[in-house]
Formats: structure tokens, sequence, C-alpha cells
């Protein structure tokens, strides 16, 4: 796998950027697309989108950088290469939740249950065109495999100086696929479901998908009692998750409208 789509003279368009723009886009769309369903207006999602954007993308990199801090410290200037790589989906996760929570109570003075219903298939959506850009950088890369579909990465790049010419579980396409899935299911969920039931949804299976998806990962090097800091957090979004799930299900069907007339 080569990170690097095009190449003209000291220009290079690399992947992972390709399909982070894509995978904003795609979020975007089906925000729009669902956006009624949390009252919200087009200036509105295109506000929101952008302030999960830049603070997923801060936060994921903070996150990423905690991590590695043992390479970085040695090299400051390489905590802005983004474009090579290097960033944690949990640490965006929660800092674009946290800003975005906020916004919407404060200044969009909407329904921030029913907002997170909508954001949920279109964060799945664009997480797995992000794992696609993972996949082609080679971030994020699994552990060697024996299996036909198992892919070996180019000499210089990350999985290659860690494995070689090994052939590894593509565990970015295991998650995007996956994701998709759950962006299909979501995206039910906020046009069929009650209040909340999306939302909570995602926290659920994404913390069983990622949970299960980090065993096969190769390039982690830290663990807190044999597991991933990714498996802790997704650990604890499964029964977080579920106990959301319960609790919005058992709503009556104008609970919704009962926050609003409230608020």
């Amino acid at each position: 796998m080569d990170p690097v789509l095009l190449e003209i003279g000291n220009f290079s368009l690399r992947w992972y950027g390709v399909m982070a723009a894509a995978g904003f886009l795609t979020a975007l769309y089906l925000f729009q697309l669902n956006r009624a369903k949390a009252e919200l207006s087009g200036d509105q999602v295109i506000n929101i989108m952008m302030l999960a954007m830049i603070s997923g993308i801060v936060g994921a990199r903070i996150f990423y950088v905690v991590q590695n801090w043992s390479f970085y410290r040695h090299d400051p200037g390489a905590i802005i290469r983004i474009d090579q790589g290097g960033l944690v989906f949990y640490g965006g996760f929660i800092l674009a939740l946290i800003l975005i929570v906020w916004y919407v109570r404060k200044v969009c003075k909407a329904d921030v249950i029913r907002v997170l219903d909508v954001m949920s298939p279109a964060l799945a959506a664009a997480h797995a065109l992000g794992r696609l850009g993972c996949f082609f950088n080679g971030c994020c890369y699994g552990k060697p495999a024996e299996i036909f579909w198992a892919f070996a990465y180019a000499p210089g790049t990350e999985p290659y100086k860690r494995y070689g010419s090994l052939p590894l579980h593509p565990v970015q396409i295991y998650e995007a696929v996956l994701n998709i899935i759950l962006a299909g299911i979501l995206f039910y969920l906020v046009r069929k479901g009650k209040r909340g039931v999306a939302m909570a949804s995602y926290l659920a299976a994404y913390g069983v998908l990622r949970f299960v998806d980090e065993f096969f990962r190769g390039d982690h090097m830290d663990f807190l009692q044999g597991f991933t800091p990714a498996q802790v957090i997704g650990f604890a979004m499964m029964p977080l998750g579920v106990i959301l799930l319960v609790k919005f299900l058992r709503q009556p069907d104008n609970a919704a409208k009962k926050h609003v007339e409230q608020a």
C-alpha cells in the first residue's frame, strides 16, 4: 500500500487527507438529510459540523501525541503534521462531544439528545471513510495474519518498520465496513426510532465494535492490564449505551415534545 495518491513535483496528495475530506462531506450530507428531526436550520448544521471537525481533529491529535510523547518530545514540529496520520478517534470524540453539547444548548437552544441522534449515522459514515484513509496511509494497522485478504505495506511505512513485509490484518477495512453497516442502521433509527435510541445504540454498538477490533490491531505499544486504551473506553461505552437505550425505549412517544416545551 502507498499512502500517497498523487505526486507532482514537490506536491503530494495523500490518501489520508482525501478520505478525511470525503468523510466530512458525507457526514454533512447525512446530517442535512435528517436535520428536520432535530429542528435545526441549515446554517446551524454547518456550524455544528465545523465545530465537530475542528474540535475532533484537535482532540484526536492531542490524544495521539500524548500516547506517543516519547517520539514527539524529540520532534515537536511533527505534532502539527496531521496529514501524515496520527489521530486517535476517542480523543476527538470526547472533545467534540463536550463542545457540541455546549453549543447546541447555549446557542441553538435545541434538544441535545435529538441532535446527537441525527449526528450518530453521520459520525459512523465519516469514521468509515476515515478508516479507509488509515488503511492507505498505513496507520492503525493490524497484526500479522495468514489469511488471503491480508495486506503488506511498502518499505518506509510504519507497518513495514515494525513487521517488514509480513501481511497484516486489514483492521482498518474491518472497522470501515462495520461502521458503514452501523451508519445504515442508525439512519433508520433516526427516521423511525424514539428520541435517544440512535444515540444510545451508537454508544453500545461502537463500544462492542472497537473492543473486538482492537484484538486484531498491531500498532499498540501501550496497554492497561492487557487491554488497549481504546478497549478500556469501548468497554465503558457498552453498558452506558445499553442503560441509555433502555431508558429512551421506555420513555413515552411525547417525551421529546415535553423536553422542547420545558427548554
